[in-house]
Order: structure tokens, then C-alpha cells, then sequence
């Protein structure tokens, strides 16, 4: 069977990911349908999910009406997000009907949360699998194949998680994933992944360097350092370096050559992590540091943990220290009892960041969390109209800051086919995406190329 690329399709609007995996097997006579909701952290389960059900022959496809198998992998963190997938799993259930034998499953954040209420209320849903419990999928794939339905939420709040989560196995890619650590202890008012992720767990360093070693001789030039607080790494373990410490290790590692992280909480952005962005040249000059407000008062009732003041001594710190670098961020509008000074604010921030991208949020009460009981009385027209304010404020800044790469000559490590035939493309120390006409020989190589044109969300440039 001709293996497909799976395409990772999510609902959310804010983040859309996208991967090309083929996973090496010896026989394959089952289709793999996945659509991928939310963060990065869902990407790499998502390659999880996809290395393990190889093992029982299952190829992924675009098609959900060829497989034999659909899993939605989903999140939670804005609200709205269990109707979403009820909807979305409304209009799956088509290609269940005329008797066909095809498993429904969902996993995730939405998984977690409703549990076998999923199973209850939409009985064309066979399997709930969640966040902690990907170590038990085959079984439960296995027994759905019988025509079994099952819910598996355990909550494993505890470093045996770690253990149980099922490795990635599979034709090696350039770019790849590395978990260091899982869960959040900062229990920010309005979020809610403590209580579907879990606590913070630091994954061993040994076992962390082990894999980048092997990672390194397959052929991966660029790791991803991941966690939901990955600054915070190692910090509450006895005898595991810093995240800082860990970082210059994995440097260390022949055959990695770019090191990239996230997601960083700003409150755990040390001095001597920021040190690294001048002197690791092989640690890549973009980080992801979220803000979410600009408005000291609004800081303080999210839980943040940090005033505005510090947030940009951070920033000028890792400018000054790499005069290139670029940082993207989160921000939340509308969170309870802002006001138009804290909005005004918050601009005001964007205009000292100046953020090269970024992912903004009408505030939504999640359940259980300490926002919830907030009282929220702005009405949405005023939301919505503070989101399309500030949206235009982050393109503009975004084209600004786009357009000042034009003529300059960026590293490329080239990653695939680009858009157009005859082009490849890779991503730049800055992140950005940038196609280019080359020879595909070309691809697993780092290159020069100068920047001719920038768009939106790419740049076009010629070696």
C-alpha cells in the first residue's frame, strides 16, 4: 500500500499545524485519519499516536472517508472547545454510516475533561483516550477492532507518566520534537492545563541526551526542546541541571545544529537562561514568550506571577544580547475587569515587543479555574472590537518587521519541496519559512540564501 501523508487539520482557529510523517513498517492494510487541535505539545502526540498504530497497521491518510480509523487529538484551553469537537464529531459521523466498521476516537484535553460522557452522549464514538493514557491505545484500538467501546482517562500525576509515554518511531525527518518536561504548577487563573495536563514533571536528563544522541545519528539536524513550562524544567528535581544547563548539553551534541524551545512562561526566564541567546550559537534567535496582558492590575488577577516592568527587562535583556532575535507572544483581551487603560496598555507593550507574530484571545471562563468566579461583565462587541484593534496593530508590526529582511542573506536548513515546482524550502535561524528555487539534492542542508521578497507568513529568497 502506498504510504500517505498525514495532514494535521485543526479546528482552531489561532494555530495551525501541519506535518508530513511516514512511518517505516512492513505491511500496512489499514488508513489513519487524525486531526490535530491546539499546540505543539498536541502535535507530538499526535507523531505519537501515529508511530504506535503503525504497529498494528494503520498508514495515515487525508481522507477521512477511506479510514478505518478517525481520532480527533484535541485541547481545551479557550472555551468553546468541547462544543467545537461535539460538532466536529456530528459531522464525522457520515462516513460511519451504511454499516462500515470505522473506529471514532477522540484524545486530548476534550478527551480528559469529558471522559465517558463523550462515550454517553455520541454513541458512534467507540474510544476516549486521555492525556495521560496514550501507553494504553493499542489495546484499545485492538478491543474497538472487536467492537469494544472504552474510556481511559487516569490521571498520572506523577513521574511514571514520563515512562509510560509511547516513543516516536519512523523515517527520521530533519526537525524534531523532544519532550523534556510535562504539566504546569503555575496555575494561572484562566488556564486550564494543571488540571488536563498535570503537575510539572522533569524528565531525566539522562534520557533526554540519550535521545538527542540518537536523534543526531538518524540524521536530525534541528531539535525542539518541549514542554507546557519548559523553562521551568528541572527546577523542582533533585540533581537535574537547569533548563540553561541542559540547554548548553544538548548543544554539545555533534550532528544537532539548531536548538529551538517552547513554551516559556516569562516569570521562570532567568538571567542565566537569557545568557544563552549570546553565547549558544547554535541556539535559534526566536522564542515564544506570552505576555497576555500589557496592564500590571490584569497581570496580577491572571496569576501571572510577573508586572509588566519585568516582562520587558526580559526582552531588552535578549535583544541586547542578540541584536536578530525575534520573539512572538500570546495575548488575551476582554479578561475580566479590563478596562480601556489596560488595553491601551497592552498596545503599548506590542509597541516596545514588537512581536514578529502573534496569537490573540478573546477571553473564555474555563471551568474549575479561578477566572471563572470573576465577574464578566464586558460585553462582547467590546471584546471583539479590542481583538480586531490590536490584530491590526500585530499585522502591521508583522509586514514592518518582514520587509526589513529583504536583502539580507538568512541560514536556511532546507526541509522539503517548497510551493511551486523547482522551489525547496526550510526555515530560517528565525523561524521563518522561506522558499526558494533549488535542487532538491539541496534538502538536510544548511544554505545561505538572500531574502527577495517577504509575505505575510513566509519569505521568498534565491541562493
Amino acid at each position: 500500500m502506498k504510504l500517505l501523508n498525514l495532514r494535521l487539520r485543526p479546528i482552531h482557529l489561532t494555530l495551525k499545524a501541519f506535518i508530513a510523517y511516514k512511518v517505516r513498517s512492513t505491511m500496512f492494510d489499514k488508513l489513519l485519519y487524525i486531526e490535530t487541535f491546539g499546540c505543539q505539545m498536541n502535535v507530538n502526540d499526535s507523531e505519537r499516536i501515529v508511530s504506535t498504530l503503525a504497529d498494528l497497521g494503520y498508514a495515515p491518510t487525508n481522507d477521512p472517508a477511506s479510514a478505518d480509523m478517525i481520532l480527533l487529538n484535541t485541547c481545551s484551553v479557550r472555551g468553546g472547545a468541547e462544543e467545537k469537537v461535539y460538532k466536529r464529531l456530528a459531522n464525522l459521523r457520515i462516513y460511519k454510516r451504511d454499516g462500515k466498521k470505522q473506529i471514532i476516537a477522540v484524545g486530548g484535553c476534550v478527551a480528559q475533561q469529558e471522559g465517558e460522557e463523550l462515550l454517553r452522549k455520541l454513541p458512534y464514538v467507540d474510544l476516549v483516550i486521555g492525556t495521560h493514557n496514550l501507553h494504553l491505545l493499542s489495546d484499545m484500538v485492538r478491543g474497538a477492532e472487536r467492537g469494544e467501546r472504552r474510556s481511559e482517562t487516569t490521571f498520572i500525576d506523577n513521574d511514571q507518566r514520563l515512562d509510560l509515554f509511547p516513543s516516536i518511531r519512523g523515517e527520521s525527518r530533519l526537525s524534531r520534537f523532544v519532550t523534556v518536561m510535562q504539566g504546569c504548577d503555575n496555575f494561572c487563573s484562566y488556564c486550564i492545563v494543571p488540571f488536563v495536563r498535570g503537575r510539572e514533571i522533569s524528565r531525566r536528563s539522562a534520557d533526554i541526551l540519550a535521545e538527542v544522541r540518537q536523534l543526531a545519528g538518524e540524521g536530525v539536524r534541528e531539535v525542539i526542546l518541549l514542554g507546557q513550562n519548559v523553562n521551568s524544567y528541572g527546577l523542582k528535581t533533585e540533581r537535574e541541571p537547569t533548563f540553561a544547563e541542559l540547554l548548553r548539553q544538548v548543544a554539545e551534541i555533534e550532528g544537532i545544529d539548531r536548538i529551538r524551545f517552547t513554551t516559556s512562561h516569562p516569570k521562570d526566564m532567568s538571567d542565566e537562561l537569557i545568557a544563552c541567546f549570546g553565547d549558544v550559537p547554535k541556539l535559534s534567535g526566536q522564542i515564544h514568550l506570552p505576555a497576555q496582558s500589557g496592564s500590571d492590575a490584569v497581570l496580577k488577577r491572571m496569576g501571572r506571577g510577573y508586572s509588566r516592568g519585568t516582562y520587558l527587562d526580559k526582552v531588552h535583556k535578549l535583544k541586547a544580547l542578540r541584536l536578530d532575535i525575534v520573539i512572538t507572544g500570546d495575548i488575551i483581551v476582554g479578561f475580566p475587569g479590563e478596562t480601556d487603560e489596560d488595553f491601551e496598555q497592552t498596545l503599548s507593550l506590542m509597541e516596545e515587543v514588537r512581536y514578529i507574530d502573534l496569537f490573540s484571545f478573546v477571553y473564555s471562563p474555563r471551568p474549575g479555574t479561578k477566572a471563572a468566579e470573576l465577574n464578566d461583565d464586558l460585553p462582547r462587541a467590546v471584546k471583539m472590537a479590542r481583538l480586531n484593534s490590536l490584530m491590526e496593530l500585530q499585522r502591521r508590526h508583522t509586514s514592518e518587521i518582514s520587509r526589513t529582511y529583504v536583502g539580507s542573506t538568512m541560514t536556511v536548513l532546507v526541509e522539503g519541496e517548497g510551493k511551486l515546482p523547482g522551489q525547496i524550502s526550510g526555515k530560517a535561524d528565525i523561524g521563518r519559512i522561506v522558499n526558494f528555487a533549488g535542487d532538491s539534492s539541496l534538502i538536510g542542508s544548511f544554505v545561505e540564501v538572500k531574502i527577495v521578497k517577504a509575505y505575510p507568513n513566509s519569505l521568498l529568497g534565491e541562493l
